[in-house]
């Protein structure tokens, strides 16, 4: 009498799920918005490093000034690792589109 329900698709349902194809447009799109991010990114994170780098730390105490640096190298480092990301993928995506358009002349010329 209970009805049996899962959460999960049953195969059926899973094979019609479908994927768009990978299209060097789409590539260069997702590359240029990546890309567009990244650069506000790197002249915020050497902002962020000038900014630390002008400003001295106003402390004679070691436990406060070892609290600061730690925490100064944290955001520095942060700020560096977002920026890194979003260039890569820009670069990878710019990469991406290359290779989608080789493999589409190499399979066209080929037939």
């Amino acid at each position: 009498m209970s009805k049996q329900t899962t959460a999960f698709p049953s195969e059926n349902q899973s094979a019609k799920t479908s994927t768009k194809p990978v299209t060097p447009w789409n590539c260069l799109l997702g590359a240029l918005i990546s890309g567009g991010i990244a650069f506000p990114l790197y002249l915020l994170t050497t902002s962020i490093i000038e900014s630390f780098a002008d400003n001295p730390i106003p402390s004679n105490n070691p436990t406060a000034v070892s609290i600061s640096v730690a925490v100064r190298t944290l955001f520095m480092g942060v700020s560096a690792l977002i920026t890194g990301v979003f260039g890569l993928v820009a670069v990878g995506l710019v990469a991406l589109a290359i290779q989608v358009l080789v493999q589409r002349r190499q399979g066209s010329s080929s037939e």
